[in-house]
């Protein structure tokens, strides 16, 4: 017996109804009406006394997924086997091949259908590249389905609005994914990506977070093969910088970046401005004043000289 909260009973108003799954009645638990006496029993016709029994007696198939075209609820021909695995005759296998062939005219018969068909395996590609959870997928796929929905894609580029879609999931999602190597992987233009992430945040009216210097420092360091306490004293800096409020208004890989070749050459681990700078996708210019700025803001000059700096620059 289950109690149910969400009905009431229509002679005393009670809320607390007692659902009997095995005789299938809804009763009031106060004054004792059967309210329903034809309960549907959603549950499994067949009982499993263990594991594998429930494994083997299962009939489900797989969740309904955004990264597919048709969510999952495609159907298949097996063009040449019987359900029992019997060989068939060449009239129905020959039958059976134009059967195949109508049902995948059918998938695909309206525009739409066509151009997630075509889209949503080149962002799985893309997905797959960037090891992207599979959560990632499913809200990019939801994105780009939204987009095609509202008819932005006419016109216009698949694999570059599939490449925006991916970037503005990792955005929201806090996953650090540079544009740039999002657009590396696509087959369009890195400038043709960024119009398309514009035009998709402001046709959908996404509210993008802003990024936070403190997410890059991991991959960055990954990058250079630092050890743990070179880029915990990275994050040490940038905790500094932040109670003075030195981190507004700036390019937050750049920052990340500088804090790393701070704690370098504190830690004494050899890496050069270009190194770092191409690990973080800046240039050593934008590298060098980031430093200039966290070393104004942090006043720590008696652990990081910036004379020192220069027996590492790269002429």
């Amino acid at each position: 017996m289950i109690k149910n909260e969400i009905q009431s009973c229509p002679k005393c108003g009670n809320q607390k109804i007692i659902r009997d799954l095995e005789i299938g009645e809804e009763i009031c638990n106060n004054c004792g009406l059967v309210i329903s006496d034809a309960i549907i029993d959603s549950g499994p016709e067949w009982r499993a006394f263990s594991s594998d029994e429930k494994n083997q007696r299962s009939r489900t198939g797989v969740r309904l997924s955004p990264t597919l075209f048709d969510m999952g609820l495609s159907t298949r021909f097996t063009t040449n086997r019987d359900a029992s695995g019997k060989l068939l005759n060449y009239k129905t296998v020959d039958k059976m091949n134009r059967l195949q062939k109508y049902d995948n005219r059918s998938k695909v018969n309206d525009s739409q259908t066509r151009n997630l068909s075509i889209a949503l395996p080149q962002l799985d590609r893309i997905a797959a590249i960037l090891h992207l959870p599979e959560s990632a997928r499913d809200y990019a796929s939801r994105l780009y389905r939204k987009a095609l929905s509202q008819d932005m894609i006419r016109g216009r580029s698949i694999d570059s609005f599939v490449a925006a879609c991916i970037y503005a999931t990792c955005r929201l999602q806090g996953i650090p994914r540079p544009l740039k190597s999002i657009s590396a992987i696509s087959t369009r233009d890195h400038s043709e990506v960024a119009r398309t992430y514009r035009l998709l945040i402001k046709e959908l009216k996404i509210k993008m977070p802003l990024d936070d210097s403190f997410k890059f420092v991991s991959g960055i360091s990954s990058k250079l093969k630092l050890k743990r306490n070179t880029e915990l004293r990275a994050i040490e800096i940038l905790n500094k910088a932040k109670e003075k409020q030195g981190l507004t208004g700036k390019e937050p890989r750049g920052i990340a970046a500088a804090a790393l070749y701070m704690a370098c050459l504190e830690k004494k681990e050899r890496r050069t401005q270009k190194q770092v700078a191409q690990a973080a996708g800046t240039t050593e210019v934008t590298l060098r004043n980031r430093m200039r700025g966290l070393e104004s803001v942090i006043k720590d000059r008696t652990t990081i000289d910036p004379i020192t700096t220069e027996q590492y620059i790269v002429q």
